[in-house]
C-alpha cells in the first residue's frame, strides 16, 4: 500500500495512506452514493452477461472446445460478483479479468468496469498497465477471429475504443477528485495560516498594551511611591526625635501630589486603551464646545464620565518639558537638554516622537528606582543629520542607598521592541559608573 509517514503532536511516527483524492474506499465505510454507483456497475456489467450468453451464438463458437463454452456463463457470473469488492482490491481484479477473458466472453463487461475502477482508484501507470495485459490478447483474438462482415481493423479499432473509453472516463474521474481534495486543502492551509495570523495580530496586540500600560504606570507609580516613601521616612524620623515632625501644610502637599500622580495615572491609562482600541495615532484636536468660556483647555480628567468616543491626544516631543518638570516637582533632579532643527518635530510622525517620549519617560523611571537622588541628565537630539536620538545617563549610586522600588523588568524589553518596530536600536549599560540608555531612530525620508 502506498502510504506516508506522519507525526502526530505527541511525537509517534504513524503511517497513513496517501491519496491525492482523499481516503481510500477500503478504509472508509461505503456511502449511499457509493452503493447506488456500484448497483449501476454491476447492472451493466450483469446485463452485457445475459445479453452476451442468451442471444444467438458467437460466430466464434466452433472455433473453441466445448467444454468452454459450457463454463462460460459461470465464469462470467463470478466476474460479475467480485465487482462488490472492486473497491477493496481493484488491481487484484484487474489481473484477475485477464484469465475470465481467456475463458469467458461474458465477463468482458465485468472486466471493463474494473478497467474503469482501477484508473478511478489508482494512478495512470497501474491503470494503464491493466488496461494493456487485457486489450493485448482481446486485440490478437478480435484480430484472427472478426465478425461476418467486419473488417479486421474496424473491429480492432472497437476493441481499443471498448478499453481506452473506460480508461480515459476513469482517469477524468480521478483528476477532478484531485483537483477538488487539493482546493480543499489550499483552503483548509489558508484557514490555519489565517487563524495563525489572527493569533499572532492578538498576541502583538497584548503585547503593545502590555508596553503601553508598563510606560504609563510606571512612570506615575514611581512618582507615587517617591513621595509615600518620603513621608513615611519623615515620620518615622519624628517619631524617632530625629527630625521634625511634619507639619499640616507638609502632609497635605504630600497627599495632593500622590492624589494627582493616582488620577493623572488613571487617566493616562484610559487615554491609551482608548487608542488601543480605536488604532488611532494622530493627535486630535479639541472642538469649540470642548474649551471653557476663556478659551482655555479643560483639564485631562475633567468630564471623564462623558467619553466622547475620540482618543486622547498622544504624548509628543513638545510634552518632554512637562515630564521633565513632573520629574522635578517630584523631587528628582533633572538636566534637561533638547536640541531640535526648526520645525523638525512637527514633521515628525507621532508615532516616532511618542517613542522618544517614552525612552526619556522610560529612563526617569529606572532613574527614580534604582538611582535614588542622583541627579539624571536627559539629552534628545532631531536632526536630520543626526536622526532622533535620545539618551538618559545617571551615576551609580552606593549599593546601600540603593531605591528598592520593584519592577517587572520589562521596560527596557518593550522599549527595544517599540524601536524595532520603527527602525530604531537602543544602547544601555553602565560605564565608568554611569547608567546610559540611549536610543536612537533613523530620520524618516
Amino acid at each position: 500500500m502506498d502510504r506516508a509517514l506522519r507525526i502526530d503532536p505527541a511525537g509517534r511516527r504513524l503511517w497513513s495512506p496517501r491519496t491525492p483524492a482523499g481516503p481510500r474506499p477500503e478504509l472508509r465505510r461505503r456511502t449511499a452514493r457509493d452503493w447506488f454507483v456500484d448497483a449501476v456497475l454491476f447492472g451493466i456489467a450483469v446485463a452485457h452477461w445475459a445479453w452476451t450468453w442468451h442471444t444467438t451464438p458467437l460466430h466464434h463458437v466452433d472455433g473453441i472446445p466445448g467444454w468452454m463454452h459450457t463454463i462460460d456463463p459461470w465464469v462470467g457470473a463470478v466476474a460479475c460478483l467480485s465487482l462488490w469488492w472492486r473497491r477493496r482490491y481493484p488491481v487484484a481484479l484487474g489481473i484477475a479479468m485477464f484469465v475470465v477473458l481467456m475463458l469467458a466472453a461474458t465477463g468482458l463487461g465485468a472486466a471493463l468496469v474494473v478497467v474503469l475502477t482501477v484508473a478511478v482508484h489508482r494512478n495512470w501507470l497501474p491503470a494503464a498497465l491493466i488496461t494493456g495485459i487485457q486489450l493485448l490478447p482481446s486485440l490478437a483474438f478480435g484480430y484472427e477471429n472478426p465478425p461476418p462482415g467486419v473488417t479486421r481493423w474496424a473491429y480492432v479499432t472497437l476493441i481499443c475504443l471498448m478499453y481506452l473509453v473506460p480508461l480515459g472516463w476513469g482517469i477524468a474521474v480521478r483528476a477532478r477528485r484531485q483537483l477538488i481534495a487539493n482546493l480543499r486543502r489550499e483552503v483548509e492551509r489558508e484557514r490555519r495560516d489565517q487563524q495563525q495570523r489572527l493569533d499572532g495580530a492578538r498576541r502583538a496586540e497584548r503585547e503593545r498594551i502590555a508596553r503601553e500600560m508598563h510606560d504609563v504606570l510606571a512612570h506615575r507609580i514611581s512618582l507615587i511611591s517617591v513621595h509615600a516613601g518620603a513621608l513615611a521616612y519623615r515620620t518615622a524620623q519624628a517619631d524617632a526625635g530625629a527630625g521634625a515632625a511634619l507639619n499640616a501644610a507638609e502632609v497635605g502637599g504630600a497627599i495632593e501630589v500622590i492624589r494627582d500622580n493616582a488620577r493623572q495615572a488613571l487617566t493616562e491609562l484610559g487615554d491609551v486603551l482608548a487608542v488601543l482600541r480605536t488604532g488611532a495615532e494622530d493627535d486630535t484636536e479639541p472642538e469649540s464646545g470642548d474649551l471653557h468660556q476663556d478659551g482655555r483647555r479643560p483639564p485631562p480628567d475633567e468630564g471623564r464620565a462623558q467619553p466622547t468616543g475620540r482618543s486622547a491626544p498622544q504624548p509628543r516631543l513638545a510634552d518632554l518639558g512637562r515630564l521633565v518638570s513632573e520629574a522635578q516637582a517630584a523631587g528628582q533632579r533633572v538636566r534637561f537638554e533638547f536640541l531640535c532643527a526648526p520645525g523638525a518635530a512637527e514633521s515628525l510622525q507621532p508615532a516616532l516622537q511618542r517613542t522618544v517620549y517614552r525612552t526619556v519617560q522610560e529612563g526617569l523611571t529606572n532613574a527614580r528606582k534604582h538611582a535614588g537622588q542622583a541627579e539624571v541628565a536627559v539629552r534628545v537630539e532631531v536632526t536630520p543629520a543626526t536622526g532622533i536620538v535620545a539618551t538618559v545617563s545617571n551615576p551609580l549610586p552606593p549599593e546601600s542607598t540603593a531605591a528598592t522600588i520593584p519592577g517587572a523588568g520589562a521596560g527596557l524589553t518593550g522599549l527595544a521592541e517599540r524601536l524595532a518596530i520603527d527602525g530604531g536600536v537602543i544602547e544601555h549599560g553602565v560605564t565608568d559608573g554611569t547608567f546610559r540608555l540611549t536610543t536612537r531612530l533613523p530620520w524618516p525620508l
